[in-house]
């Protein structure tokens, strides 16, 4: 009990203590000012942007709470993943962007082969996504890109990956408006080499993000799952739930601040997430590769 309390408390604190430094101008990470609302809407934008104009050095903390075998007891899942959004211009209306998701297990829960419950840290598998998008000259405030995604097998244990070597298309369709963003963005992974268990699996992304111009923002921006190998039962994992954001300055750097509480009302019965806790920091810089590769 006392642990899942310091997992749920630790993010909100975290969040509160965001809100109080805006009155300490004096402090290292300060709140955007009054001067800089409209610049804070549009840095808290392109923060929840899957294809900004700024790089993003994004990490994502996700406390879930898995159901275990036999009879789906809970047990929590703690994994940091680092998913950096990168873009290259290609040509002076398009431009190719790069987002890799390399994932690290603090505390992962499974059953041996003596059906005893078990704890194990290391490095999951990685994703490597890549999509060409036209600019704003093209398609104006819609958000377009589309291109080949990668499942790369390089867990370090057995436990933490599928030992496979995946591919397949990845798109994504958006708006941004005056205040707000929203998007999906959609993957799917067919197994191309190694061990003989087949794969095929999707993960989408949804958001829907609103900025105020104090720097704070709301909405909700999860992703859902589908196994299409799974039984039937099985295969969906569906969460939804709230996101709340405060964008700050740490010296000239933004850096966007989100938390999230996720519910799966559709999930599997077994090591499947039925709550999320996650905490998202997002650093924004410039693009460092503004050269034209065409």
């Amino acid at each position: 009990m006392h642990s899942i309390t310091r997992l749920i408390l630790c993010p909100a604190l975290i969040m509160v203590s965001l809100n109080s430094g805006s009155a300490q101008v004096s402090e290292p990470a300060t709140v955007v000012s009054s001067a800089d609302n409209q610049s804070a809407v549009e840095f808290s934008k392109q923060a929840s942007n899957p294809l900004a104009n700024l790089w993003l050095l994004q990490s994502q903390q996700n406390n879930q709470w898995i159901g275990m075998p036999p009879d789906a007891e809970h047990r929590i899942e703690s994994n940091l993943q680092f998913q950096p959004l990168m873009s290259v211009p290609l040509t002076e209306n398009w431009k190719l962007f790069a987002r890799p998701v390399l994932q690290l297990f603090n505390s992962s829960p499974y059953q041996d082969q003596t059906g005893r419950d078990r704890r194990i840290t290391g490095f999951g598998d990685t994703v490597l996504a890549f999509a060409v998008s036209p600019g704003p000259a093209l398609v104006g405030r819609w958000l377009l890109a589309a291109g080949p995604t990668f499942i790369l097998p390089t867990a370090t244990e057995t436990a933490l990956g599928q030992k496979k070597w995946q591919f397949g298309p990845t798109t994504a369709v958006g708006y941004v408006g005056k205040s707000f963003i929203t998007y999906a963005f959609a993957q799917q992974w067919f197994g191309i080499a190694g061990n003989s268990r087949k794969t095929n699996q999707m993960n989408t992304y949804y958001a829907f993000v609103y900025a105020f111009s104090n720097g704070w923002s709301i909405g909700t921006s999860p992703n859902f799952a589908v196994n299409w190998e799974g039984s039937k039962g099985n295969k969906v994992s569906f969460p939804v739930g709230p996101q709340i954001g405060k964008l700050v300055k740490i010296g000239a750097m933004p850096v966007k601040f989100e938390l999230q509480a996720l519910y799966y009302p559709i999930h599997p019965d077994v090591y499947a997430p039925k709550w999320n806790v996650q905490l998202q920091v997002t650093p924004l810089l410039p693009a460092l590769i503004k050269r034209k590769l065409l």
